[in-house]
């Protein structure tokens, strides 16, 4: 089932709250991503007054949260300051509904503000939807890589 919106008229973009925890770890599980809803509470408390960080969700007038969108500030040596994509995802039910511009046009001008020159992000290779999406709104693939992981203990 696909709920059709129009963005702007009923969808209102806020900064994330706590009550917010259970809709973002159902979207997460969208993108098969498996946390409970404990861990996505620590993680925000940890973020919530982090100035380099902002979270923004997509919320129907009744404040039922249909999108998240979180980016981070990196400062780095070898690149000027971007701000980072960290997470992206729209109720399956609602994408294809501007929702997802919507929110990386809120990043965008949050980072732009905050004096960063560009914007980042990294999505997986598997992901051929979201990479159209990312292209549609003026975004170029610069690059291929590998991403490693190592488990600390």
């Amino acid at each position: 089932m696909t709920n059709k919106v129009s963005v702007g008229e009923k969808i209102k973009i806020r900064q994330v709250e706590i009550k917010d925890v259970e809709r973002i770890a159902s979207l997460c599980e969208q993108l098969e991503y498996s946390v409970t809803n404990q861990q996505i509470e620590l993680r925000l408390t940890k973020i919530k007054n982090n100035d380099t960080h902002i979270v923004y969700v997509a919320t129907l007038e009744d404040e039922y949260v249909i999108g998240w969108a979180h980016a981070h500030i990196c400062n780095s040596i070898v690149i000027s300051t971007p701000a980072i994509i960290l997470g992206l995802v729209v109720d399956e039910d609602y994408r294809h509904s501007g929702i997802g511009s919507f929110l990386m046009q809120q990043i965008e001008q949050w980072a732009s503000l905050a004096g960063c020159d560009s914007v980042l992000l990294r999505s997986n290779i598997k992901r051929q939807e979201a990479h159209l999406f990312y292209e549609k709104i003026g975004y170029t693939n610069i690059k291929q890589s590998l991403t490693f992981h190592k488990k600390l203990l």
